[in-house]
């Protein structure tokens, strides 16, 4: 009975461990996107989240940790989010939309998350200076829709063009698209998500289907 009870016990300790440890990851990002990141410590984000700098010290290393949590939980939901709502798509038009509507779904829907992570990219930097998380972070978004770009062209769907450039371009004008809305919260978000599916349905596809090369 004993082994049984502290395995049980173990279990619950853990399931605890993780409730806190979400709990700090959450109350850091509303840290981040309402004070920035110069403001942003510890001692900010204890005194948000209701406890002692100690028990943010207990869970996390250091603010450094704490950020490549939280950067790597918003990447992950935002994953999780997207590619659910592309399932079913069997085109590359289809699939670009429905990518490009379900990240600014995810925008309307999750404001602070996305500040926070702003101002880490913005500011955290390596130890040569160089930005902890820049382009080069982006490559598995990059080539994510480089690659459904060029599924498109091997199916004869998309015309020719370099697919990591659009994907690059596509990435760019997400961006772009929030940073906007951020300034002006009146702004249609989804009706620009469909301006800009429209406008990257335009300049890809093919003009007569089945006749483009991949590239």
């Amino acid at each position: 009975m004993r082994p049984e009870s502290r395995a049980t016990g173990q279990k619950a300790a853990s399931f605890i461990e993780e409730a806190r440890r979400a709990q700090i990851i959450e109350c850091a990002v509303e840290t981040f996107a309402e004070l920035g990141f110069v403001a942003t410590s510890l001692a900010r984000i204890a005194e948000r989240a209701g406890i002692s700098k100690g028990v943010i010290s207990y869970h996390f290393a250091g603010k450094a940790e704490l950020m490549d949590q939280i950067v790597e939980q918003v990447y992950r939901e935002i994953a999780g989010f997207v590619l659910l709502r592309m399932e079913g798509e069997t085109t590359a038009t289809g699939a670009l939309r429905a990518n490009i509507r379900a990240v600014a779904v995810y925008m309307r829907d999750h404001p602070t998350h996305l500040l926070a992570l702003g101002e880490i990219f913005k500011n955290v930097r390596t130890a040569d200076g160089k930005r902890r998380y820049g382009t080069a972070f982006n490559e598995p978004v990059y080539e994510a829709r480089a690659e459904m770009f060029r599924q498109g062209q091997r199916s004869g769907e998309l015309r020719s063009f370099d697919a990591r450039v659009m994907a690059i371009t596509v990435q760019a004008a997400i961006d772009e698209m929030f940073a906007y809305w951020v300034t002006y919260p009146e702004h249609d978000l989804e009706a620009h998500a469909d301006e800009l599916a429209d406008l990257f349905e335009h300049a890809t596809r093919a003009e007569h289907p089945g006749g483009t090369a991949d590239r």
